[in-house]
């Protein structure tokens, strides 16, 4: 479901295959191992997230939703909380490659790392709750609100389904990068970035925290189901 591979320092995992890149819980389990196989990785500097194909990732995979029982559903809605928490609190600079159509939880994923560069071709950002006729959880809600600070850009994302291209995500500030070519231009383009990022030689846990600093309503959300909240959960 994703691959993990070093570049110089840093660890790229990109989320395989030509299909939509659908978060159902096998996929989230999965970056949430890679992204603990980064935190672990002696030297490693900074770290990469991208997509093959066509899509960066369109959302929560609802289709599989639709067909288990309730408590696969929290566990797949927990599990991305948790997802989102372990990037927040990883010792080092992340960079998301946002390779093509970002949609839902996969733009929130891509907004939840320090650095977006994205596709200038194809793709574009697309928060479809609104549109879906989906609520917007509490965490996605901060996310946003944290990420993309311009009130008129928040709420065209938001209330009216706008689907934003690299360009325009330039201009109103909600990506940083927007790079032209394919799919290994985008990526190479994120892992320099990266590479640039590494070079500084920060303390990673320092990194860390400053984040979580940063975006404390967020942390407050999510903390909670991360990686280090439970391996400070004693065992029974």
């Amino acid at each position: 479901m994703c691959t993990v591979e070093r570049r110089g320092r840093v660890h790229l995992i990109t989320i395989t295959g030509a299909g939509e890149h659908r978060l159902g819980l096998p996929l989230i389990s999965a970056l949430r191992a890679a992204v603990a196989a980064a935190r672990a990785s002696p030297g490693a500097g900074a770290l990469v997230l991208a997509g093959e194909g066509k899509y960066f990732s369109n959302g929560f995979d609802q289709a599989w939703a639709r067909t288990v029982p309730v408590h696969l559903q929290v566990a797949m809605s927990e599990g991305f909380r948790g997802l989102l928490a372990d990037l927040l609190a990883l010792p080092m600079p992340t960079v998301a490659a946002v390779t093509g159509h970002a949609a839902a939880a996969g733009c929130a994923l891509a907004l939840a790392h320090d650095t977006v560069v994205m596709r200038s071709s194809r793709g574009f950002l697309y928060m479809s709750e609104v549109d879906a006729g989906i609520k917007i959880v509490d965490y996605f809600a901060e996310l946003l609100r944290q990420k993309v600070p311009d009130a008129a850009t928040r709420r065209d994302m938001l209330l009216a389904g706008a689907k934003m291209t690299a360009a325009e995500a330039v201009r109103r500030g909600v990506v940083d990068a927007a790079a032209d070519g394919g799919v290994e231009d985008v990526v190479a383009a994120a892992v320099a970035a990266a590479e640039g990022l590494a070079a500084r030689g920060w303390d990673g846990e320092v990194v860390a925290e400053i984040r979580k600093a940063m975006w404390p309503a967020v942390w407050g959300k999510v903390k909670d189901y991360g990686g280090e909240a439970a391996a400070a959960r004693p065992r029974l």
